[in-house]
Parts: structure tokens; C-alpha cells; sequence
């Protein structure tokens, strides 16, 4: 599809629900956890049930997170997430709905976001519910284990990353400040449930926009491919911006198989050469 097709498109239907996945922020330096295929890419990553029911998994957890959330809490936003900021500037979009938790949106400046699984930049206690920014509880982490502090490994999806089984053993997690209960990431693990508040959210935008756009997502977790379904149902318009092959592929109205960032670099372009992230 060409540029002007694409814009041509997105005029008539706008606004648009955008829906954003992993493939968004991989040059931000953070990557996905499949390839264009949809096939798995890293070992399975740790489900809701087994960090609330082992002391282990939450050990591995933090352990990894601990090297791993550095690089995220550092990483800037890319092209795209400037573009789509843009976008809702220029009323092409009502909303977004990220599957990310990196907060790469907010970064870049979009008004409108949901985090469907959460965010990464600050945890919760499950017991009194009181809340603690990731970096504040970084600091806390290294102090108890500093063991950690000089530990390099090669960053994988959501802050995760690589630590000897060795250096897990060894780490004392931190609790919470208030309660002394037991921190968890505010995000949706694999497993777990998106609060019926952010549901809620992400209907009122769905009903609020003409058409879905997909960015970056190969839709393989259902609480994003349902908004596609939803637009299939609904008859509205179904656009698909993907590297790779994606959930809706069969049903998607229009499927551009590229690259995201040259895209909608090229579709910001087109709308307005001067343009600058």
C-alpha cells in the first residue's frame, strides 16, 4: 500500500482506536518476545499464579529484573511512538492501547493511553495495595544485594534478563515499606487478568472511534485481538501495520507487511515534510 492510500484511508474512517504491541519499541532497544512468524523467541516468561504461590519464581524475578530494568528506565521513545503522538495531535486518533509497559508512549508525549498490562516503572504491594516507583525500589534492592549492582546481561523483553542460577540463590528480596508485604511489578503477567477498570477503559475508546489501527502487534494475546474481532464484528475498519504475520491476518481490511517506523515515518512525512521527533 502506498502512502497516500494509507492516508486516504485513515481520513475517512478517523478517528482510530490504535492498538500498539512489542514490535513498536524494538528500537528503543528493547525486544520482543517473538519473531515475524509468531514463534516464541526466549525461555517462557514467569506466570501471575507462580509469583504469587513461590518464593523461587519471585526471587528469579527480582533477581533478573534487577539487571534488567536499568536499560528500560533508559530507554527513549523512537519514531514511531513520536508519530502516533502526532497523530492524536492532529485528531487522527481518539486513543491508544498499549500492550507494552515501558511507557514509551507517555515518553514521547500521547495524551491518551491506556497500559492494557501495565507498567513497568512502578510496583504494588498485594497486601495493603500501596504503590512504589520501580527506581525507588531499584536502590532498595542493590542495597540489600549489591552483589548485583555490577552484573551487565543482554537485555530481553520487559526488563528481564539473563542471571546465573547461582546469583538467584543468593538475593534477598525487598518488601514492602509500609506493610512489610510482598512487592509485585504493576504489570499483567502471563496468566493474569486486566482489571475491570482498564476494560471498562478500553471499551468507552473502542466505542469512541471509527476504525482500529494495529501497530507492531502480532495479536498473538487475546486482550488485544479482541478489538479486532470487535472491529470485524462491527464492521469498522481494520488496518494492520506488522513486520510479520499477525492473529487477524484473515480478517484484517488492509495488512501492511512493513516495517512500522518507515510507515508511519513516511505517513507523518506525507502529511507534513517539515516534521521533526
Amino acid at each position: 500500500m502506498l502512502t497516500d492510500e494509507l492516508q486516504s484511508i485513515i481520513d475517512r474512517h478517523k478517528p482510530w482506536l490504535v492498538i500498539t504491541g512489542a514490535g513498536i519499541s524494538l528500537n528503543s532497544g528493547i525486544p520482543t518476545y517473538r519473531d515475524d512468524k509468531g514463534n516464541w523467541l526466549r525461555s517462557d516468561p514467569i506466570k501471575h499464579h507462580e509469583f504469587i504461590q513461590y518464593e523461587n519464581k519471585r526471587k528469579r524475578y527480582w533477581a533478573r529484573s534487577a539487571v534488567g530494568w536499568p536499560p528500560v528506565e533508559r530507554a527513549q521513545p523512537n519514531d514511531v511512538h513520536y508519530a502516533l503522538a502526532e497523530l492524536e495531535k492532529r485528531g487522527y486518533i481518539t486513543g491508544l492501547i498499549t500492550q507494552n509497559v515501558d511507557r514509551l508512549h507517555q515518553k514521547a508525549g500521547q495524551q491518551n493511553v491506556i497500559d492494557l498490562h501495565g507498567r513497568l516503572d512502578r510496583v504494588r504491594c498485594l497486601n495493603c495495595g500501596q504503590y512504589e516507583e520501580r527506581w525507588q525500589l531499584q536502590v532498595r534492592l542493590l542495597e540489600r544485594n549489591p552483589f548485583l549492582t555490577p552484573l551487565i546481561a543482554e537485555l530481553a523483553p520487559d526488563g528481564d534478563a539473563h542471571v546465573e542460577d547461582k546469583t538467584i540463590e543468593k538475593i534477598t528480596p525487598v518488601n514492602c515499606m509500609s506493610c512489610d508485604g510482598i512487592l509485585m511489578p504493576d504489570v499483567v503477567f502471563f496468566g493474569g487478568t486486566v482489571p475491570k477498570k482498564t476494560n471498562l477503559a478500553t471499551a468507552q475508546l473502542y466505542e469512541q472511534s471509527n476504525g482500529v489501527l494495529v501497530v507492531g502487534s502480532s495479536l498473538m494475546v487475546y486482550s488485544g485481538f479482541r478489538f479486532c474481532k470487535l472491529a470485524k464484528q462491527d464492521g469498522r475498519p481494520l488496518i494492520i501495520i506488522n513486520r510479520g504475520k499477525t492473529r487477524a491476518d484473515n480478517f484484517a481490511d488492509y495488512k501492511i507487511e512493513r516495517d512500522c517506523q518507515s510507515v508511519l515515518s513516511a505517513l507523518i512525512d506525507y502529511q507534513y515534510p517539515s516534521f521533526q521527533s
